[in-house]
C-alpha cells in the first residue's frame, strides 16, 4: 500500500486511484484516459519501491505524464486547479436553465471533476420552503414553475401571466437560494447550485460564485430530450411536451436577464463539450478572482 502525507495538515492516506481519476478529469481528460495515467502512477511508484509519497510528488509525476501523452493544455490546466486546491479558494458554483436543458446532469458532472461534494438543486429548497410555508400564504411556491400563473389573483394588465407567475416564484424560492450562498460563503464550502429557478438578477452573488445559464435553443431537440429523460426517471415525457410552448417561453425570460446581467449563456448540444466551455471559462473567470486578490495563477 502506497501512503500519502501532507507535511502541511499533517496527515496520512492510502493513495487512491479514483480521488487522482477525478484531480486529472478537472483539466479535460477523458474519464478512461484518467484512470489509466492514474494506474500507471501507481506503477511507477511501485516499481521504485515507494510506500511513501507526497502530493507534490504526486502532482508533477501527473503533470509529467499527460505531457507525454501530448496533452500539453490538459497537463496546464491540471496544474491550476491542484494549485486552486491547494490555495483553498471555495467556490460556489450555479448552474441555472429551464426545464429540460440538463442542468441536473451538468452539475453532477462539474461537482465531480471539480471534487465539490455539495449539489443542490433548487427544486429542493423549494420543497422544504413548501413544508414551512403554508399554501394559503404563498400559493406560487406550491405549484410547477410554469403553472403558478394560474393560483395568483391580481395579474397585472399588459404582462405575460405566465412569466408574472414564474417570475413570482422565482423571487420566492429565491430567499431560500440566497441563504444557502450566504451560508456556503460564511463557511468556506464548495457548492454547486442548479435550477430553473437561478435567474440572473434575483440571486445573490459574491466574489466566490460563478453563475452559467445552459440552454437548449432547438425546440425538437429540448422535446427529444424529454423523452430521454423519461427512460430513467418517473417524470413523464408527455406532461412537459404539452407545455413546451410555456417551458419555452420561461427561457427566452431566463436569456434576456442573462444577456442584461452579463451572465454566460451555454448551448448544451453534447454533454461533454458544454462541460468542458463551462470548466474553461471557469478557469480564466477564477484566474481574474485570484488576480484580483494579488495571487498570480
Amino acid at each position: 500500500m502506497i501512503i500519502v502525507v501532507d507535511p502541511e495538515k499533517k496527515t496520512r492516506l492510502p493513495f487512491s486511484r479514483g480521488i487522482l481519476t477525478r484531480s486529472i478529469t478537472s483539466a479535460g481528460v477523458d474519464v478512461g484516459i484518467a484512470y489509466s495515467v492514474a494506474t500507471e502512477i501507481v506503477k511507477t511508484f511501485s516499481e521504485q519501491g515507494r510506500k511513501i509519497v507526497t502530493k507534490d510528488e504526486i502532482r508533477e509525476l501527473t503533470y509529467h505524464r499527460l505531457l507525454e501523452r501530448g496533452l500539453k493544455e490538459e497537463a496546464r490546466k491540471y496544474l491550476f486547479w491542484r494549485k486552486i486546491k491547494k490555495l483553498k479558494f471555495p467556490m460556489i458554483l450555479l448552474i441555472g436553465g429551464t426545464t429540460g436543458v440538463g442542468k441536473s446532469t451538468i452539475s453532477t458532472e462539474l461537482a465531480f471533476r471539480l471534487g465539490i461534494r455539495t449539489t443542490i438543486g433548487t427544486d429542493t429548497i423549494r420543497e422544504v420552503m413548501r413544508k414551512i410555508i403554508a399554501r394559503e400564504l404563498l400559493p406560487a411556491l406550491h405549484t410547477s414553475s410554469f403553472m403558478a400563473s394560474n393560483v395568483i389573483n391580481k395579474i397585472p394588465r399588459g404582462v405575460s401571466p405566465l412569466i408574472f407567475g414564474f417570475e413570482t416564484q422565482v423571487r420566492h424560492v429565491a430567499v431560500g437560494v440566497n441563504a444557502v450562498i450566504e451560508r456556503a460563503y460564511t463557511e468556506g464550502f464548495n457548492t454547486v447550485v442548479e435550477g430553473i429557478h437561478l435567474v440572473p438578477g434575483y440571486i445573490s452573488l459574491n466574489d466566490r460564485s460563478f453563475m452559467y445559464v445552459v440552454a437548449v435553443k432547438s425546440r425538437k431537440s429540448l422535446e427529444a430530450r424529454f423523452y430521454e429523460r423519461e427512460r430513467y426517471s418517473l417524470r413523464p415525457a408527455d406532461y412537459y411536451i404539452q407545455n413546451l410552448d410555456a417551458i419555452m417561453e420561461i427561457q427566452e425570460f431566463i436569456l434576456e436577464h442573462a444577456k442584461e446581467h452579463d451572465i454566460p449563456v451555454v448551448e448544451n448540444i453534447e454533454l461533454e463539450d458544454t462541460v468542458d466551455k463551462i470548466m474553461s471559462d471557469l478557469m480564466e473567470r477564477v484566474a481574474e478572482r485570484m488576480k484580483e486578490r494579488g495571487i498570480e495563477i
